[in-house]
C-alpha cells in the first residue's frame, strides 16, 4: 500500500515500448513489475508495440522505467522506451492487462520462433506433469511465433491456435499473472490442444496409441518419414543407414547435395563435427540453426552418403518439442533431462520437404499430395503452419590476429525471421524483391529492415507463387504498404516482374538496382556506413549495367551511385548457362584462353560434347564472356579433375575448398596473376599451373592462397587510386571460409577498414536488403 504522503504525490505516466515486445511475455512482465512496485494502471498490445499507463509515487515510476529494459523477458528486444506525463486518476486502483487495440501506424513486429525453454523441457519429460510427452508444450519464453501468426497484434485470434479453445486448467494459467503461460498465445495441453496423427504412405491413419513410438520404429527400420515441424515438413531417416539415405536421395532426386543431420545435443554433435566453442554456442542457441562445421572422419565411415565429397557437415539440434521426444523415445524414455547432457548415437537426416526445388510443404493434404512416392509415413498434426519457413543455415568463420571470428548466414529463416536489421536512418517504406536464385524479400520500414525467410530459386511456378505470398504476408504482418519497390536490373526475373506489377497496381515508383551494387549496399546498410566505399562483389552471375554477365567486380559505391572501376578478366561461357553447371566447360574455356585449344578434346574425351565445345570456343559461338569469380573456381575444379558436372550450385567450389582445407596452408604461386589497365585482374597464369597439377589437394590449396594474394593486390591498388580506405566484401564467394578469412585478414593488416555481411547472407539471400537501401537513397 502507498503511504498517505505517496498517494498525495502520485504521478501518472503513459509509456510506450517499441521493439520485439509482443508474444514474448512482455505484458505479464510489466504486470508483475507494476504489482511489485504497487503501481496502478494498465498495459496492452497495439500496432506500435506495448503501451501502458502507470500511476504511483515518482520514485516508483522511475524504478519501473529503469527496470523495464534491464529485466525484460529473454525473447524481448527493446528498441525504445518513451514516457510522458498524463493526468493522475484519483480513484485508480490495481493494475490490469487490457484488450489489445488495432489500427493506426504499426511499428512493432512479431518475434521469431524459438526452441523449447528449460522449464518446458523439464515439464515435458516429467511423468508426473500433465504435459508429459506433449509435443506442443510452450510458454511465453519459447515456441512458435512467426509461423503461426496471420497479422498483428499478436493475440490468439490472429494465430492458427484460434481454433483451439483452452480447457479450464490452461485458461487459468493464461489468466494468472504469476504463471509463465500468462497470455502465452499458443498455450495448450493434451486435453485442449493440437494432437499428432500418423499416416501410412497412402494417407491412411495408422492405428496406434503412440505415434512417436511408431515413428521411431519406422525410422529404425530404414523408412523415410515426413514430419511436420514449426515452419513446415521435414523428410527424416536414420543417417546411419546408408541404404535409407540412398533411397531418400533417389526419391527426392537429390543425388549429391548434402543433407543436414539432427542430433540430440551438443555432446552428440561432437561425435560427427569438430566444433569450436562459438559453433557449440550457436548450435545450442534458442534460434537452433543448422551449423556448418568441419566433419570428423566418423562421418565418412558411419554417415556415408550424408555429405559426399565435402569436408563439412550441417548439424542441428532439436528445436521443437516433437523432435526432442523422438530422441527421448530412442533413449528409452528416461526420466528428467539429465540424458540430454550425454552423447546419443542416434543421428537423423533432417532435410526440407521441398521436392523438385519447390517451396517447403506446410499443409497436411499438401504433404500427402506432393510427398507421395517419397515418404513411407507421415507424422502430421492439426496446428496449421501459416507461414512456411525453412531452417536457417549458418557458419562460424574463425578469426585471426587482425580480424575477429564472425558468423555468416548461408540461409536466413526459422529462428531469425522476422528479426529486424537496424538501419542507419529513417526513410520511405520500400519492398525489395531480391534476386532470381536464393530469393528473399526485404521490407524497409522506418529505421528497420525486415528480411523475409528464404523463398528459394525462382525457376518454377510454385516458388514464384511463394514469392508473391511472402510479399503479401510481409505487408500484412508489418501492417504497411510500400511507398516504392526495388528489384534487380534483369527485366526477365520473376522478382523484377512481380515488383513492376505491384508498382503498377499501387501507382508507386519501381527502382531497378544493379545486382552487384545491391550486394555491396547490403553490407554497407547493416554497418550504417556513410560516404563512399570500395565495393568488392564476387559471385556467380549478375546482369551488369553494360548488359554483360558480371561476377568479379570492383565498384565505387556512394549511396544510389555505383561506378565499375575494375573486374576480373572475362572467360567465355561455352554453351551459356550450361557452362555454369559443368566445370569441364569452364576448364575448356581456360585452355582456349591460354592458347591450348588442342588439349580440350584429349583432356575431356569422356565428355561427348568436348569436340563441339572446342569448336564453339574457336568460333566464339554461344560463348558469351563473364567476369564471374565463381566460373574461375569452376575452371580450376575442372582442370584439377575435382568436378566435371555439378549436381547443385556451388558444388565444385565447395569441393575445392574442402580439398584445400585437407591439404593445409600452401605457398602462393609466384607470377600467378597479372594486373592490367583499368584494374583488370587476370588469373590465367594460375589456371595454367592448375592444368599441369597432378595433386588435386595441393592444387586446391595453391589456388586459394594465390587467389587471396591476387585479390589483395587488386583491391589495394584500387584503394590507392581512389583514396578510399573502407572496403565492403560481398557476394556468394565470400561464403568460402579460406577466401573470406584470408582476404579480410590481409586487407585489415594493410590498414583498410573491412566490412563484411553479418546479419544477412553475403549471397543472393541478402540482396534485397541492398536493393532497399539503394532505393531509399535514389528517391531522396
Amino acid at each position: 500500500m502507498l503511504s498517505p504522503s505517496e498517494s498525495a504525490l502520485a504521478r501518472r505516466a503513459r509509456i510506450r515500448v517499441r521493439g520485439v515486445v509482443q508474444g514474448v511475455g512482455f505484458r505479464p512482465f510489466v504486470y508483475r513489475l507494476a504489482q511489485e512496485l504497487e503501481l496502478s494502471g494498465w498495459v496492452r498490445n497495439d500496432g506500435m508495440g506495448v503501451e501502458l499507463e502507470a500511476q504511483g509515487a515518482p520514485a516508483r515510476l522511475s524504478a519501473l522505467l529503469a527496470r523495464l529494459p534491464r529485466e525484460a523477458p529473454p525473447l524481448a528486444r527493446i528498441d525504445a522506451i518513451d514516457s510522458e506525463a498524463c493526468a493522475p486518476q484519483p480513484r485508480a486502483q490495481g493494475f490490469a492487462i487490457v484488450a489489445s487495440t488495432a489500427g493506426g501506424r504499426v511499428a512493432t513486429a512479431i518475434g521469431a520462433d524459438s526452441a523449447e525453454c528449460p522449464d518446458c523441457l523439464a515439464e515435458m519429460l516429467d511423468p508426473a506433469d500433465r504435459r508429459w510427452r506433449y509435443p506442443f508444450i510452450n510458454c511465453t519464453h519459447c515456441g512458435p511465433r512467426y509461423t503461426i501468426t496471420r497479422a498483428l497484434p499478436y493475440d490468439r485470434p490472429n494465430t492458427s491456435m484460434a481454433v483451439f479453445h483452452q480447457c479450464p486448467r490452461c485458461l487459468a494459467e493464461y489468466r494468472d499473472p504469476a504463471d509463465r503461460r500468462f497470455h502465452a498465445e499458443p498455450n495448450a495441453c493434451p486435453v485442449c490442444g493440437p494432437h499428432l496423427t500418423l499416416l501410412d504412405a497412402e494417407g491412411r491413419r495408422v492405428p496406434t496409441g503412440d505415434p512417436l513410438a511408431e515413428v521411431m520404429l519406422h525410422l529404425l527400420c530404414g523408412e523415410i518419414v515426413a514430419v511436420k515441424g514449426l515452419g513446415g515438413f521435414h523428410l527424416m531417416c536414420d543417417a546411419r543407414d546408408g541404404r535409407a539415405v540412398e533411397r531418400l536421395r533417389a526419391r527426392k532426386a537429390r543425388e549429391q547435395k548434402p543433407f543436414a543431420v539432427m542430433v540430440a545435443n551438443v555432446a552428440s554433435a561432437r561425435r560427427w563435427a569438430r566444433l569450436s566453442p562459438a559453433e557449440e554456442a550457436m548450435l545450442a542457441g534458442r534460434e537452433r540453426p543448422i551449423v556448418l562445421a568441419r566433419s570428423r572422419p566418423s562421418v565418412a565411415r558411419e554417415l556415408c552418403g550424408v555429405a559426399p565429397g565435402l569436408e563439412q557437415i550441417g548439424v542441428m539440434l532439436p528445436y521443437a518439442p516433437l523432435h526432442v521426444l523422438l530422441f527421448h523415445e530412442h533413449a528409452g524414455r528416461p526420466r528428467g533431462t539429465a540424458w540430454l547432457d550425454r552423447s546419443q548415437e542416434l543421428a537423423l537426416v533432417c532435410t526440407s520437404a521441398n521436392p523438385g526445388g519447390e517451396p517447403l510443404v506446410i499443409g497436411n493434404d499438401e504433404a500427402l499430395r506432393r510427398l507421395s512416392g517419397i515418404a513411407d509415413a507421415f507424422l502430421i498434426h492439426d496446428r496449421d503452419v501459416l507461414v512456411r519457413c525453412d531452417d536457417s543455415v549458418v557458419r562460424v568463420v574463425q578469426g585471426c590476429a587482425t580480424h575477429p571470428a564472425t558468423t555468416q548466414f548461408v540461409r536466413r529463416g526459422r529462428g531469425y525471421t522476422p528479426a529486424a536489421i537496424p538501419l542507419g536512418g529513417d526513410g520511405p517504406v520500400v519492398l525489395a524483391f531480391g534476386a532470381h536464385l536464393k530469393n528473399a524479400l526485404c521490407l524497409a520500414r522506418g529505421s528497420e529492415a525486415f528480411l523475409s525467410q528464404h523463398v528459394g530459386d525462382l525457376d518454377n511456378a510454385a516458388t514464384c507463387r511463394a514469392l508473391d505470398e511472402v510479399a503479401e504476408h510481409l505487408q500484412r504482418v508489418l501492417a504497411v504498404r510500400p511507398d516504392l519497390v526495388a528489384h534487380d536490373l534483369h527485366p526477365d526475373f520473376h522478382s523484377s516482374r512481380a515488383a513492376a506489377e505491384l508498382a503498377r497496381r499501387l501507382g508507386i515508383p519501381a527502382v531497378a538496382v544493379q545486382h552487384h551494387h545491391a550486394h555491396v549496399a547490403a553490407v554497407v546498410a547493416e554497418h550504417h556506413h556513410d560516404g563512399p566505399v570500395l565495393g568488392v562483389a564476387l559471385d556467380g552471375y549478375g546482369l551488369g549495367s553494360d548488359g554483360g554477365a558480371w561476377g568479379g567486380e570492383l565498384l565505387l559505391v556512394d549511396g544510389a551511385a555505383s561506378t565499375r572501376i575494375g573486374s576480373l578478366r572475362p572467360l567465355l561461357l561455352p554453351g551459356g548457362d550450361r557452362a555454369a553447371r559443368e566445370p569441364w566447360r569452364m576448364a575448356a574455356a581456360a585452355l582456349h584462353a591460354l592458347g591450348r585449344e588442342g588439349e580440350i578434346v584429349p583432356r575431356f574425351r569422356s565428355q561427348a560434347a568436348a569436340s563441339t565445345v572446342a569448336g564453339m570456343l574457336g568460333r566464339h559461338l554461344n560463348s558469351p564472356p563473364t567476369t564471374s569469380l565463381g566460373r574461375w573456381f569452376d575452371a580450376a575444379a575442372g582442370l584439377l579433375g575435382v568436378s566435371a558436372v555439378m549436381d547443385y550450385e556451388g558444388q565444385a567450389a565447395m569441393q575445392l575448398e574442402g580439398l584445400a582445407h585437407t591439404y593445409g596452408p600452401a605457398l602462393q604461386l609466384a607470377g600467378g596473376w597479372q594486373l592490367g589497365d583499368g584494374h583488370e585482374l587476370n588469373l590465367l597464369p594460375l589456371l595454367a599451373a592448375m592444368a599441369g597439377e597432378r595433386d588435386a589437394q595441393r592444387g586446391a590449396a595453391v589456388f586459394h592462397a594465390t587467389l587471396c594474394a591476387a585479390l589483395e593486390e587488386w583491391i589495394l591498388r584500387a584503394a590507392g587510386d581512389t583514396g578510399l580506405d573502407t572496403v565492403a566484401l560481398s557476394g556468394g564467394c565470400m561464403l568460402n571460409r579460406i577466401l573470406s578469412r584470408g582476404l579480410a585478414g590481409r586487407l585489415a593488416a594493410r590498414g583498410l577498414t573491412v566490412l563484411e555481411a553479418r546479419l544477412a547472407p553475403p549471397n543472393d539471400g541478402g540482396l534485397a536488403l541492398g536493393q532497399a537501401w539503394v532505393a531509399r537513397r535514389a528517391v531522396r
